[in-house]
């Protein structure tokens, strides 16, 4: 972020990221080192809190860029979104499975004399499920989606149905909550098009492929949905460019905090069920997130879900044919054995 121009750092929401990161990086610097299992709660805690206080930093980060076209590019602000949201990604994702390797080490079920020696989710690394089914998550998805559509259109409204075909039973390594939101969006996306193009007429199903091949898992969305309209089409995956910007920017500032997750569209902040909804193994901050509206449109789902997708060195392309529908394909690694696209001192140097 120092690598910006003076006036881009004064902008009020790019300032109060890089205070966060600032503040994140005293805290855990002064954390003393690690002996015990009670120092690694007391880091834990802390993990916790950093985790909790950067949920504003997506939104925060999104309109800062909105606002800094006179003195950055649109190119420029668009790599160093990724950039950061890349990096973003890996140091959540180490501070998230820390806490979950250590909820593990914490139950019951972990220690020799125990009655039963087995996780209830043992198919679980921390995180990382090592059998992620793609029927479960798109079927998931799709019912999240479908529900999200008929809170912002009315019960009136005729929702398309989502078909599967393909190899159903396929599994693979992943982090569901990463997939959920990747499939989750393209779901968002397709349904309110269909709705939104065929009214309350009987629309046209959307059509979920799934193709098990030897290294990849491809899963691909069509929809009948219109397509995208052209002056749009050529920023679809920009987060500073395009003509939508300052509805963009608008609606925004009505997100105070994001995670960039599903979870958070579907379930309201004092609900006590939230944690386990999620899937993640440690006291989760998503308790805490304001409510966001079903038919709020951030304009950032698509580049947030690309990013995801590479940064387990997959893909996710989209082809339009104007006004007709779309065809969304995510590539997923199956086998596990891909490294992380991180972001390293130089490229960020580089911005």
């Amino acid at each position: 972020m120092q690598t910006l121009p003076y006036s881009a750092l004064t902008n009020q929401h790019i300032s109060h990221v890089y205070e966060l990161y600032y503040t994140a990086f005293e805290r855990l610097r002064k954390v003393p080192e690690v002996r015990t299992m009670n120092d690694n709660d007391k880091f834990c805690d802390v993990l916790k809190m950093c985790l909790k206080e950067h949920l504003s930093v997506i939104p925060r980060l999104a309109m800062g860029i909105l606002e800094i076209q006179d003195s950055v590019s649109g190119d420029e602000c668009d790599r160093f979104m990724t950039t950061l949201l890349r990096s973003r990604i890996s140091r959540r994702v180490i501070a998230e499975q820390h806490l979950a390797l250590t909820e593990t080490f914490h139950s019951p079920w972990h220690f020799d004399g125990k009655k039963s020696h087995m996780s209830p989710d043992d198919e679980f690394v921390g995180e990382i499920f090592l059998k992620c089914n793609a029927k479960e998550i798109i079927e998931q998805c799709a019912k999240t989606a479908s529900e999200l559509t008929a809170k912002a259109y009315g019960p009136d409204v005729a929702i398309p149905k989502i078909v599967l075909q393909g190899h159903l039973d396929t599994t693979f390594p992943y982090i569901p909550s990463h997939l959920e939101y990747i499939i989750g969006e393209l779901f968002r996306n397709s349904i309110q098009a269909v709705v939104e193009q065929e009214g309350s007429a009987k629309p046209p199903p959307i059509e979920v492929l799934v193709c098990e091949a030897a290294q990849h898992v491809i899963i691909r969305v069509s929809d009948q949905g219109g397509g995208i309209d052209r002056d749009i089409l050529p920023y679809l995956w920009s987060f500073a460019k395009g003509p939508r910007r300052k509805k963009r920017l608008q609606n925004l500032g009505q997100v105070p905090q994001l995670a960039a997750t599903m979870q958070e569209l579907q379930l309201p902040p004092s609900d006590p069920d939230v944690v386990g909804a999620t899937g993640e193994k440690f006291g989760s901050p998503l308790a805490t997130l304001s409510s966001r509206p079903p038919d709020l449109r951030i304009g950032i789902g698509l580049p947030m879900s690309r990013i995801y997708a590479e940064y387990w060195a997959g893909s996710l392309e989209l082809h339009s044919l104007e006004g007709y529908g779309c065809d969304a394909f995510l590539q997923i690694s199956r086998l596990g054995n891909r490294n992380e696209v991180l972001s390293t001192r130089a490229t960020m140097d580089a911005v």
